[in-house]
């Protein structure tokens, strides 16, 4: 594959921060739902095997060394298959909070995963895990250096040690770099977008987009803000990311309005007008078409999903 000299800088410009951690352990032949997320999830396996269920994918099997990232809002399971037979590990993050999930099925062997919810930024701007419309892999077995910063990572989880946040933070950013450029050699075409953030102009007016979905644009502000006539962002964008740039701006909204309902911190009407929409029937009926449930099913869904954790907690 040709190297991209933009996807250089894109690679070097990310910033990465994952918290809290959790270790969920599947004894026995069993699922472990684990609703939405808010933010991304970051899933790897240390033993056992299984595979991740999310709907509208086919199972994503999991063995260990396997890396995961989850988008945000996406409703997922981790599934044991009883084969495994790994303990529950004793790592602790150094300066870190970890939460234990433990299901329990039927049959021998389990499946431990660690688990924690990231966000990315680039360039000071957040929400970069947003553009993410399907989740990505990576088997750190075939992945030398991720491999090792797997590894330094769990050593650093072992023990107390100065700096530990710090620690975890940057081989957790290393591993992300691995995997997204695994995938942009593989031709994934997930990372369509990746393209506009290498372009200067559309990355401007993706910047404004993330930063605040909800602001009142028009094709031709979006244009202005990228230093391009209307006619000639438009077509930059759609070669860029594969949709316009309003369609794109629409499934944004409603990736954050996801998050901010499965967060349950605001009532629906709020949240509708948060991320742009004046008419709660228009925000209920774009939301339903591209989740396939009401916003308020999703927000009462993340209630029930949380009190289920804290019990298996």
């Amino acid at each position: 594959m040709t190297h991209d000299p933009g996807h250089d800088r894109i690679l070097s410009a990310l910033d990465i921060r994952a918290e809290p951690f959790a270790i969920c352990a599947l004894e026995g032949a069993c699922s472990l739902g684990l609703g939405r997320v808010p933010r991304a999830t970051l899933h790897y396996v240390l033993g056992g095997r299984g595979d991740l269920r999310l709907p509208g994918h086919a199972p994503l099997e999991l063995a260990p060394g396997r890396l995961v990232l989850v988008p945000a809002a996406i409703r997922h399971s981790l599934c044991n298959a009883g084969g495994g037979q790994v303990g529950v590990p004793a790592c602790r993050p150094a300066g870190l909070d970890i939460e234990e999930h433990i299901a329990r099925g039927e049959a021998g062997g389990n499946m431990v995963v660690l688990c924690a919810t990231i966000s990315l930024s680039l360039h000071g701007t957040h929400g970069l895990v947003d553009l993410l419309r399907a989740p990505l892999s990576l088997d750190v077995t075939r992945a030398p250096v991720a491999a090792q910063a797997m590894a330094a990572l769990l050593d650093e989880m072992g023990h107390a040690r100065a700096g530990g946040r710090a620690m975890v933070r940057a081989l957790l950013l290393q591993c992300m770099i691995e995997m997204l450029r695994a995938r942009l050699e593989a031709g994934d075409a997930g990372l369509t977008w990746i393209a506009a953030l290498a372009d200067p102009g559309l990355w401007a007016a993706l910047g404004v987009m993330l930063d605040a979905p909800g602001a009142d644009y028009t094709l031709d502000s979006l244009a202005q803000a990228a230093g391009m006539s209307r006619s000639r962002f438009a077509e930059r964008f759609q070669a860029a990311c594969g949709s316009g740039a309003m369609a794109f701006l629409r499934d944004l909204r409603l990736a954050r309005a996801a998050q901010m309902l499965s967060e349950r911190r605001m009532p629906v009407e709020q949240v509708a007008r948060a991320v742009g929409f004046q008419s709660r029937s228009a925000f209920s009926r774009a939301f339903v078409a591209m989740w396939g449930e009401t916003p308020r099913a999703m927000r009462g869904r993340a209630g029930h999903a949380a009190e289920r954790v804290q019990k298996l907690a």
